[in-house]
């Protein structure tokens, strides 16, 4: 797979695509289920993670998502 980039949280990120949300999430080792992710500035559902795919160019903000009381 060729290595292309992507901007995360408004870096630019070297990644290996094709590939999907979830593969991303994942190589990057972050927990798909702790994560709110937008995508090119619409909301991913985590039930879509493993179906979008990514583009040479896209946008991902990436939010972390903390339980506590």
């Amino acid at each position: 797979m060729p290595t292309n980039w992507i901007i995360v949280n408004g870096k630019k990120t070297e990644t290996r695509l094709p590939s999907t949300i979830h593969e991303f999430l994942e190589a990057s080792g972050i927990n798909p289920s702790h994560v709110v992710v937008e995508h090119n500035r619409e909301a991913v559902a985590p039930s879509e993670f493993k179906e979008k795919p990514l583009q040479p160019e896209d946008h991902l903000e990436i939010i972390t998502v903390v339980a506590g009381g």
